[in-house]
């Protein structure tokens, strides 16, 4: 009796785990190319549930609900930091609309949504990306800190990588390497090109997070010309919730100059997407003064060769002798249609012809003068 009450219980776990949907693996489907099928526009400053929608900064797809988690990188100034759920029903013409179905607020460490941050600016939230982890239930964003520094203000906050629950709540956080403290000096994260990308590999075991722009002891920011820009992008392992290697990638100049001469320009690492063999889809976003849409080109990244770069102090004393290897897959110059600032990315369902989708998202900056796009492409 003793050994067959035994089994039974032994085969009672086994059954359990087996049959978790939330345990399943996803295997990212095998990319040799994109077909880009069309555009859903949500109209700008839609109001839901008390919340102007707009700023949407990263997406992410639940398959076992069969529904999207997009984080809002409004730092409480329009509604309450937060992110929404919603459906995208997609037939064989694409995307035949975006549907919201919730809004959940972000909570802080105390369990208060964060403050204004025209009020209290060194306590609030810039959100910029978030994933689900369907095998324990739980989210994973980030934030970027700040970094204001003037003749009559100092305002250093640190970004931070945060593990909450599917409703918001603060459950606990990463430990962030000492090269992405917020300092006086100019070493460390420049203000506001910190933490914009996050992916999970196929197990989620580890958590990949890019870095936006340089880092200032990593060299300048990319610019025209043959001007380029190193970045990082962390590797962390999701149990202990600490960092285990650090790759070097290398930003393209920015396409167009700024107009007027010397204004504003920018390119950076947007969103990352892990595609399995230890490679990711990288979004390099960049934008000129003068012109209206964004530049983005979306990279095959191997991190397969690629060499640790966690103790290198500084990328441009001692650059890289091997970097992430990276290949052009798609440049949505070429896709005909004006392209905002892109900001996030995820594989969606099946298309009704039973190949993998990839969504991406723009965060249109709450400006009546972009769009929150949503773009469907068709894996091949």
């Amino acid at each position: 009796m003793r050994l067959s009450h035994f089994f039974i219980c032994l085969l009672c776990i086994v059954l359990f785990f087996a049959c978790k949907p939330s345990a399943k693996l996803h295997r990212p489907p095998a990319i040799s190319g994109l077909r880009y099928i069309n555009q859903y526009v949500l109209p700008n400053a839609v109001s839901f549930q008390g919340t102007v929608v707009g700023g949407l900064s990263g997406i992410d797809y639940d398959r076992q609900r069969d529904q999207y988690y997009l984080i809002c990188d409004d730092p409480s100034a329009f509604s309450p930091a937060r992110f929404y759920t919603l459906k995208i029903p997609i037939s064989e013409k694409g995307i035949d609309s975006v549907v919201l179905t919730g809004v959940n607020t972000i909570l802080d460490p105390a369990g208060q949504p964060y403050p204004d941050i025209r009020k209290d600016r060194i306590h609030s939230a810039d959100l910029e990306a978030m994933r689900y982890d369907p095998s324990r239930d739980e989210m994973i964003r980030s934030s970027e800190g700040q970094r204001v520094i003037n003749a009559d203000t100092m305002l250093l906050q640190d970004p931070d990588i945060v593990i909450m629950d599917r409703t918001g709540k603060y459950k606990d956080r990463f430990q962030l390497p000492s090269i992405l403290h917020i300092q006086v000096e100019e070493k460390g994260p420049r203000h506001n090109s910190v933490l914009e990308g996050l992916a999970f590999d196929e197990n989620y075991r580890h958590v990949f997070v890019s870095v936006e722009d340089a880092l200032y002891q990593d060299g300048p920011k990319a610019g025209t010309g043959d001007s380029t820009a190193w970045v990082r992008i962390l590797k962390f392992d999701r149990k202990t919730k600490k960092e285990i290697a650090e790759y070097a990638y290398q930003l393209d100049p920015v396409p167009h100059p700024a107009n007027p001469a010397g204004a504003f320009k920018i390119n950076g690492i947007s969103d990352i997407l892990y595609i399995g063999e230890n490679r990711l889809l990288v979004i390099e976003r960049a934008w000129s003064t003068g012109r209206v849409p964004s530049d983005i080109r979306v990279y095959f990244a191997d991190l397969s060769k690629a060499e640790n770069v966690a103790g290198v102090a500084s990328l441009q004393s001692t650059p890289p002798k091997a970097p992430i290897s990276k290949k052009l897959l798609v440049n949505m110059d070429d896709l005909g249609i004006p392209i905002y600032n892109v900001e996030g990315v995820t594989f969606g369902p099946r298309l009704p012809n039973g190949n993998a989708s990839l969504i991406f998202v723009v965060d249109d900056n709450f400006n009546k003068n972009e769009k929150s796009q949503f773009l469907l492409f068709e894996v091949k």
